[in-house]
């Protein structure tokens, strides 16, 4: 990421609306494998740290008697609400509006920390320490995200695949061929090396599961333009008074690759890595 670039309150906004629809699930067994790999029961608390509209807090709720969703976006956080109340989780689930850098923020101790791909917009360094220090001993931060470099097809499917590629030039000619991040760009992408940031703030590891995916999905020209609003580097609000445009192109786009409106699409796998802390506190 470059060293120019800025947090920005607008980063995610107008996104939220579209993220449940929008975005993929992750994989089927996700949470087997957590509770397996962790030993959860039902008891302890969960910090989703980045929680966007609460996926991933939501579906590791049954896990831990209590989980906290934790995001800068006051939408987000609506949306995580929401959600918790449609599904009877609202006596186990809380839900605040906060920096990741703004931690602890008298939330307390916990046995589990999650960041489901959005540890790379944080200080990294100041938020592995916050985050470790509001650890139990023998707590695990748990890093969840898309298994990279997989090769998924829609072989034997009875849709065509989503144009990701051409999207995404669309994309470019609205808003420039280099990434958008609110105000800023990322032409070097987000930031990396976050195992050297986690080592150094005192976790042990990393264990990586990896929880296959290929589950057939289908998808309609409306959830591929909710993908696309989904994005930051898409939200809805970079593309100003040209916003209608936008999607009115992206529809004939969509129609022309696929007459009958339907898509189909393989689930991403899932990679996790359970990063340790010791079992009992430093002398």
């Amino acid at each position: 990421m470059a060293d120019a670039w800025q947090w920005d309150d607008l980063l995610f906004a107008g996104t939220a609306g579209y993220y449940r629809r929008g975005r993929l699930p992750y994989a089927p067994g996700l949470a087997d494998a957590l509770a397996g790999a962790l030993e959860l029961d039902g008891t302890g608390r969960l910090i989703d740290v980045g929680c966007g509209p609460g996926t991933l807090a939501l579906e590791l709720s049954h896990l831990f008697a209590e989980v906290v969703g934790v995001d800068p976006d006051g939408e987000m956080v609506a949306e995580g609400e929401r959600g918790a109340a449609a599904r009877g989780l609202t006596d186990r689930t809380r839900w605040v509006r906060a920096r990741a850098e703004e931690l602890p923020a008298g939330l307390g101790t916990f046995t589990v920390a999650a960041f489901g791909q959005s540890f790379h917009w944080m200080d990294q360094e100041l938020v592995a320490g916050l985050v470790r220090d509001m650890l139990r001993p023998g707590g695990v931060l748990v890093h969840v995200s898309d298994l990279k470099g997989e090769v998924r097809t829609v072989e034997g499917l009875p849709y065509p695949a989503v144009p990701y590629e051409a999207v995404g030039d669309l994309v470019k000619e609205y808003l420039g061929p280099v990434r958008r991040a609110e105000r800023g760009v990322l032409p070097q992408g987000t930031r990396g090396g976050e195992a050297g940031v986690l080592a150094r703030a005192g976790f042990h590891g990393p264990e990586r599961l990896v929880v296959p995916g290929g589950q057939a999905l289908e998808r309609t020209a409306d959830d591929v333009v909710a993908w696309a609003f989904s994005m930051s580097s898409s939200a809805p609000h970079l593309f100003g008074e040209r916003r209608d445009a936008f999607e009115a192109d992206l529809r004939r786009l969509l129609a022309a690759a696929a007459p009958a409106g339907r898509f189909s699409e393989r689930g991403p796998g899932t990679e996790i890595h359970l990063w340790h802390t010791d079992r009992t506190d430093p002398a």
